[in-house]
């Protein structure tokens, strides 16, 4: 439960920085590409509505760069993950339970007394 909220917290914190990287270095790029990024004065008028599709489409936008940041960036964290190396297994040997003990001793007991028998 605890792994969750820290999960929580630190993404809230991993949303603003997505953001900022969105907003101040991604998209002057795109400005200095395309020459417009701001899209939301796009609109147009059907009698008398007026459909503001740009707003939409900055959103579009917006959400598909955030994810492909956060594409690159998964992407980077797992392939430095496979790069560490793999932790190889413990083994914990398994604590024999009293009453195995007991049987096996029972056992013994009745084969040498079966022994003795002959």
């Amino acid at each position: 439960m605890l792994d969750l909220a820290v999960g929580v917290v630190i993404g809230g914190a991993f949303t603003a920085i997505v953001n900022s990287l969105v907003k101040d270095i991604i998209t002057p790029i795109i400005v200095a590409v395309t020459g417009n990024a701001d899209l939301t004065g796009l609109s147009f008028k059907i009698g008398q509505a007026d459909f503001t599709y740009g707003n939409f489409l900055q959103a579009v936008m917006n959400f598909l760069l955030i994810a492909l940041v956060l594409f690159l960036m998964i992407k980077v964290v797992n392939k430095m993950k496979s790069k560490m190396p793999a932790e190889e297994p413990v083994e914990v040997e398994a604590e024999v339970p009293v009453v195995e003990l007991y049987l096996k001793e029972i056992r013994d007991l009745m084969v040498n007394q079966s022994k003795k028998a002959e």
